[in-house]
């Protein structure tokens, strides 16, 4: 019985590693303990304000290990089969059809509509990527906004805009009106310029409009908002609070617009960008975590009263998403940080820290709304606002030109 047992755990054992794995690899870790980034030898990285990160070290990046594993491997791993390489090329060709071959099909549908020619320099017209002109007009509408939240955004951070940052970027636009460093606290001061140079990432297309961010333009934003004339002047580059009331303005209105420029695409590939990754999605998922970010501060702040007005935070807010909805003329598409009772979330709730509908969706807005409100004249046709000349790209100019 006892031999049974003995060749029974014999069985059990696992075979012994060849003699050279041992000797070539090195011992792997216990799972429960930290493998270190850093071989000990090296001396400790000063304290450099700005320094470059320490180059990171595995052990297979020492040369000799890896000449190693690489000859190790070769003698372990057989050379792949013509039917092994056969099967990989039919799951590439697979892969390709179902990412870029989808933009193929839809091309082939759609060959009746206008096609945007020549090539549009932008995220949505790159050589080789053919997409209806009216996609390609909702798709770089948005633009206009892009350029408004990145002027405003680094001037208030860093005391300069796109011009200092990036001149081409502007396309050769005019410089912006009434830019100016605004006086922040760190941490607002540091979510600006994340802002500031996530809006840089967006700017791919024509020319930058004039914009008008001086704050006497976001003054009279407030008193129409408020209905009244406010001594001193309302000015967002004051302070913090100030800052963020302004904010308020401009990327929930970007936000709705990408909402409502979805469904009004005509072709698959318009949303497809790279590994079927949707570029419209993305924008919009950048500009909703601005706003949440922006409407949370606020509403941690929402009782605080701003300076010189005796007006609440939340108070505020309300009057301009107020004003949005008025300019906007297509009902309620906005709402502030505190809402009457039975109007926040499943009617549960006055607070509003996040403005949904009544199924808690983002609401949407068409680019003639969007006009209204960023001119602040409710007319897509008359400008004004924020653009004093009108917006480009061939919506906002068909709205001009008629």
């Amino acid at each position: 019985m006892h031999e049974k047992r003995r060749k029974e755990t014999k069985n059990r054992r696992p075979a012994r590693l060849n003699k050279t794995l041992h000797t070539t690899l090195p011992r792997a870790p216990r799972p429960w303990r930290a493998t270190p980034t850093r071989p000990r030898h090296l001396p400790p990285v000063a304290a450099v304000p700005h320094a470059p990160t320490p180059p990171i070290y595995t052990r297979t990046d020492h040369p000799h290990l890896r000449k190693q594993l690489i000859a190790l491997s070769s003698e372990i791993l057989p050379a792949p089969s013509p039917a092994t390489t056969a099967i990989v090329a039919v799951a590439t060709a697979v892969v390709v059809l179902l990412c870029g071959g989808a933009a193929t099909v839809a091309r082939a549908q759609d060959m009746g509509k206008e096609w945007a020619r020549p090539p549009y320099r932008g995220f949505f017209g790159a050589p080789g990527s053919m997409l209806p002109q009216s996609d390609v007009d909702l798709l770089e509408f948005p633009l206009n906004l892009e350029y408004l939240e990145t002027e405003f955004f680094c001037w208030s951070a860093l005391g300069y805009g796109l011009d200092a940052i990036d001149a081409n970027l502007t396309g050769g636009g005019p410089p912006s009106i009434g830019g100016q460093s605004a006086s922040l606290t760190p941490f607002v001061r540091d979510v600006a310029t994340q802002f500031c140079y996530q809006e840089v990432g967006h700017l791919r297309g024509f020319p930058r409009p004039l914009l008008d961010i001086s704050a006497a333009n976001f003054g009279k934003i407030i008193e129409q908002a408020l209905n009244a004339t406010l001594d001193p002047p309302f000015n967002p580059y004051e302070n913090s609070v100030n800052f963020l009331i302004a904010s308020y303005i401009i990327p929930y209105v970007g936000l709705t617009g990408y909402v409502g420029a979805n469904p009004k695409l005509l072709t698959p590939q318009a949303r497809k960008v790279r590994a079927c990754a949707s570029l419209l999605a993305g924008l919009l998922g950048v500009e909703s975590a601005q706003d949440a970010v922006i409407r949370t501060l606020l509403y941690e702040r929402g009782m605080t009263r701003v300076a010189s007005y005796g007006v609440g935070v939340a108070e505020i807010t309300a009057h301009i998403s107020d004003l949005r909805n008025e300019l906007g003329r297509r009902g309620v598409k906005d709402e502030g940080l505190v809402v009457a009772p039975g109007q926040g979330p499943e009617g549960l709730t006055v607070g509003n820290v996040i403005a949904g509908d009544h199924l808690s969706l983002a609401y949407d807005r068409t680019p003639e709304e969007i006009l209204g409100i960023v001119y602040g004249t409710g007319n897509p046709a008359q400008h004004g606002g924020f653009f004093p000349q009108g917006a480009d790209g061939r919506i906002a100019r068909g709205f001009l030109v008629a």
